[in-house]
């Protein structure tokens, strides 16, 4: 049977039969395809001749009757800053109900109270569902480097007549039924730019092609048998490659160019998924979590009304912040929301003092708003912008032109940024948590063992970036170049700016002998080369220290981590070898 036939038999099932001209009416085809379908279905021996569902068709309902739930709830919810940063996405609330606690109840209704809520960011949160309704918790303990496909195949063993949802869909009806006949997946009649799949005639889910447009993807699916065997399979096999670390769990539906299940669409202010601020204020202005506090300092900073301010979009997660974009009348701005775990990482008064040092002085963007006790920070958005290209000889002449002449600005501070210190303090936020690294002890030891040399040589003292990486030199429109992001900015010498942009960048000895060339413009003397590699030594042993903090936190960097462990180690015998000849005059 298809889809069609399917939608007649439930029709039948829900209001039986008075004639076919009100089964078209009820159930939208067309009178022509209802005759045709109703043959087939009597032909088959789901209806008999007086049109009523027999014994075949009751088994149909029966086998395929839904049993369970999966709820997916793990994820940021990253395009919902700010106030991802308070309360995840599925506890959001409209007209005082939570999201998710809307679909328990709506599952509930239809008779399902077998219902899985996998679970990661913010865990602890949705405890109290298991008191309240009953359900079972699964944690995703990689939710914070794997996207749902992964959340998936946690319980994929569990998919067969089951409901997939997402914890963020809002819908004025219950969508779920205590019948259903066939696999779906539910989409919107509103179509969206951001989908991967469009409704074609034969009702189809089809992948989009090119630039077009497809139908808005809602998320709610209902899986059957054969469907749920394909999924799974699927799903167990996606989930086992890092290259859909961070696909979707509808990647598992798609074979030859389609969704393997059938289209359900429902009109667009029927069933919304919740993605935005702005969509949230849309669908319940008086909702509580509209009063951020990140949206309360827009309004106080920038003097402005909480409705003047939209196109909120949030930026690429760093690896200690998260920021957004927003507008208000005709100028764009940047805010800046500190990340997990940075108010032991990062003193904001320091950075605050730094600002006041450096503002209007052309070397970074204007600020409109610093928090020095929160971090909190607005910025004017600078347009046609793009970071410097760390592979591009050209990029890095002008970025480090740029580094040269603040550093020859000689600002001061108040504070200094000390590396040694800072590699003892991180490793003090680690508790009683050994290092990853068998031999972290001996490698620590042999990176403390520069700090002679180091000591020994001349150096200018000045206010130095400390993060000086490609990311943060901005090349404006016109090739004007700003440095941003000073957080880690104190006092110290300034030629660690130049370790620090070589270690991000995660360039070999070759490309690191290549850019101390660019900034000394081919003048660097050898003690100062060693110096240099000294603090790639150095500043590696050091994030690494920070990344195995940040690991705690539940934040994976990958191989940047891995990379700057090697950096501790391989420098310090670069360093050793350098040093050693030039004292001996080889």
């Amino acid at each position: 049977m298809n889809k069609q036939e399917f939608d007649l038999m439930n029709a039948i099932y829900n209001l039986g039969y008075e004639n076919q001209r009100e089964l078209a009416e009820s159930s939208g085809y067309s009178l022509g395809s209802v005759n045709k379908s109703l043959k087939v279905l009597v032909d088959q021996g789901y209806l008999s001749e007086d049109m009523k569902l027999t014994s075949k068709a009751n088994k149909e309902f029966n086998d395929k009757k839904p049993k369970n739930a999966v709820i997916l709830a793990a994820g940021y919810g990253m395009r919902m800053v700010p106030i991802n940063t308070e309360t995840p996405k599925g506890l959001l609330c409209i007209n005082n109900e939570a999201l998710i606690e809307r679909l328990i109840k709506q599952l509930h209704e239809v008779g399902i109270t077998e219902i899985d809520v996998v679970v990661g960011f913010m865990k602890e949160n949705y405890e109290y569902l298991i008191d309240e309704f009953g359900v079972n918790l699964v944690v995703n303990e990689e939710y914070n480097r794997k996207n749902n496909l992964h959340s998936l195949s946690l319980v994929a063993d569990k998919i067969s007549n089951t409901y997939i949802v997402p914890c963020d869909v809002w819908c004025k009806e219950n969508p779920f039924s205590e019948r259903e006949l066939y696999s779906w997946y539910m989409v919107s009649d509103s179509m969206d730019d951001d989908s991967d799949v469009y409704v074609n005639r034969k009702n189809e889910l089809v992948a989009v092609g090119g630039q077009e447009p497809g139908n808005k993807m809602i998320g709610i699916s209902y899986m059957t048998m054969p469907e749920a065997k394909i999924l799974v399979e699927n799903i167990k096999n996606l989930s086992k490659s890092k290259r859909y670390d961070n696909s979707f769990w509808e990647e598992g539906l798609y074979k030859n160019g389609k969704m393997i299940v059938n289209s359900r669409v429902v009109k667009d202010e029927n069933a919304v998924e919740i993605n935005t601020f702005e969509q949230l204020r849309e669908i319940d202005k008086e909702s509580n979590h509209l009063k951020s506090d990140a949206i309360e300092i827009i309004c106080k900073a920038l003097n402005v009304k909480i409705d003047d301010i939209k196109n909120i979009e949030t930026l690429k997660k760093g690896m200690t912040n998260r920021s957004f974009i927003f507008s208000v009348g005709d100028n764009k701005y940047i805010m800046r929301i500190p990340g997990e775990g940075t108010d032991k990482i990062i003193n904001r008064k320091q950075e605050a003092a730094v600002y006041d040092v450096i503002n209007g002085k052309g070397i970074c963007e204007d600020i409109y708003y610093m928090n020095p006790d929160n971090g909190y920070k607005i910025t004017k958005f600078l347009s046609n912008t793009r970071v410097c290209d760390c592979e591009n000889e050209e990029d890095l002449k002008i970025a480090m032109d740029k580094l040269r002449k603040f550093h020859g600005m000689e600002l001061k501070v108040d504070h200094v940024f000390d590396v040694f210190e800072k590699i003892d303090y991180y490793e003090s936020l680690w508790g009683d948590v050994p290092s990853v690294y068998k031999d972290h002890k001996e490698t620590r030891r042999k990176v403390f063992e520069l700090k002679e040399f180091i000591d020994s040589q001349e150096k200018k003292w000045t206010l130095t970036h400390i993060d000086a990486v490609a990311d943060n030199f901005l090349f404006v429109e016109g090739e004007e170049v700003m440095l941003i992001d000073w957080e880690y900015a104190g006092m110290q010498d300034p030629h660690v700016d130049i370790a620090m942009f070589c270690i991000y960048a995660m360039y070999d000895k070759d490309a690191i002998d290549r850019l101390i060339d660019i900034y000394f413009e081919n003048q660097c003397d050898v003690a100062t080369r060693a110096k240099i590699y000294c603090y790639i030594a150095m500043c590696g042993f050091l994030w690494s220290n920070w990344c195995e903090y940040k690991r705690q936190l539940g934040v994976e960097f990958g191989e940047y981590t891995l990379r700057q462990y090697r950096y501790a180690k391989e420098f310090y015998a670069y360093a050793k070898e350098l040093i050693e000849n030039d004292r001996s005059g080889k």
